[in-house]
């Protein structure tokens, strides 16, 4: 089995359109979400984390994020690999501006196409867990000799079918995101762009060392503990790692009461001694089929430039873990987790090559 290398990575959220500008934001203590109102019995105000770029049109917008990402990530420097697009909503945004049709091939060969891509495209949509299960995707494609490199992009961009569903779902927060927070009240969403490239031919910083996804459909809109814990030990198992020789988790904590309280209970199950926390939803808002990649992304350039988040509010003690203050000394393998809709569990684990 081949070695797959984290070779390149490019980024377009709420704290800037490049990897740089967002750490430099970071050491600013973030960015402010707009707000956004929605019609309705279950609308109101709620609190968005969008892309500082405006564009009327939408399909124009996307395309300069979408090859902003790319090009940062290195794209042009395969030679010949396949296409990965992680997403949960598409184009649904240019739907509702009629400037795109309810057509997911459509969408496929709009975005291969804005990168002038001639390889295989897959598209990967398991709702929030997309970006990290199109990445599994395409680690097992590399590992087994079919291709020397891939580019994983992550796409979720502003729309209101989105936003209304999880507002009359009550999950929204009309406050902001708390992460594992005393007083959390729901979700924040946010859009992002991320691309990351994979190559077995290309030593990097970092190597995919393996992970899972389990889906338990008897939480269909929240996490189960029990597949938090066999998520883990799945990913634990395919990495070839014990649990005591993870430094660090990137967890999903994304303000929900429940699925906070799930996630902090399959930590404890699943690790004797929980390594140290990290949450990244406070600063870019839930990113949803692209956030896999893009917190991805953004914790790698964190680890390599000395970045660490600032949190505002206290954790709930009653859940029985913590987020750490500071980066750890040294941290050579990490797990990055997302959990979402459908009963989907996903986590990669990453190791300093």
């Amino acid at each position: 089995m081949k070695t797959v290398y984290l070779s390149g990575r490019g980024l377009a959220c709420a704290l800037g359109q490049d990897v740089a500008s967002s750490l430099t934001a970071m050491r600013s203590g973030g960015v402010s979400p707009d707000t956004i109102k929605l019609p309705g019995a279950t609308g109101g105000t709620f609190p968005y984390f969008s892309i500082p770029l405006k564009h009327d049109d939408w399909n124009e917008r996307a395309r300069i994020l979408v090859q902003g990402a790319a090009h940062e990530a290195g794209a042009g420097q395969i030679r010949s690999g396949v296409l990965f697009i992680a997403t949960s909503s598409f184009d649904i945004g240019g739907v509702e501006q009629g400037m795109a049709q309810m057509d997911y091939a459509a969408f496929s060969n709009k975005v291969a196409a804005w990168l002038a891509w001639t390889g295989p495209v897959y598209v990967i949509n398991t709702a929030c867990t997309s970006g990290l299960n199109a990445l599994l995707a395409a680690q097992a494609l590399l590992e087994a000799g079919e291709a020397e490199d891939a580019l994983v992009l992550g796409v979720e961009l502003d729309n209101r079918l989105t936003l209304g569903g999880f507002a009359a779902l009550q999950l929204l927060s009309r406050t902001g995101s708390k992460p594992f927070g005393a007083n959390r009240d729901g979700l924040v969403l946010g859009e992002a762009i991320a691309a990351l490239r994979l190559s077995t031919r290309e030593p990097a910083v970092w190597k995919v060392s393996g992970g899972a996804n389990v889906v338990d459909g008897s939480q269909p809109t929240g996490a189960s503990v029990s597949a938090v814990v066999s998520m883990y030990q799945r990913a634990l198992d395919a990495s070839g790692l014990s649990a005591n020789e993870i430094d660090l988790i990137k967890v999903q904590a994304a303000g929900s009461p429940g699925n906070d309280a799930a996630e902090a209970e399959g930590l404890s199950a699943a690790f004797q001694t929980i390594p140290p926390l990290v949450s990244l939803k406070a600063l870019l808002g839930h990113t949803m089929g692209a956030s896999g990649a893009v917190e991805l992304a953004l914790l790698t350039a964190c680890l390599e430039q000395g970045v660490w988040p600032k949190y505002a509010d206290t954790v709930d003690g009653e859940l029985g873990i913590d987020l750490a203050r500071q980066m750890p000394e040294d941290a050579r393998r990490f797990i990055a987790t997302i959990l979402g809709f459908g009963g989907s569990h996903a986590s990669v684990v990453m190791e300093r090559a």
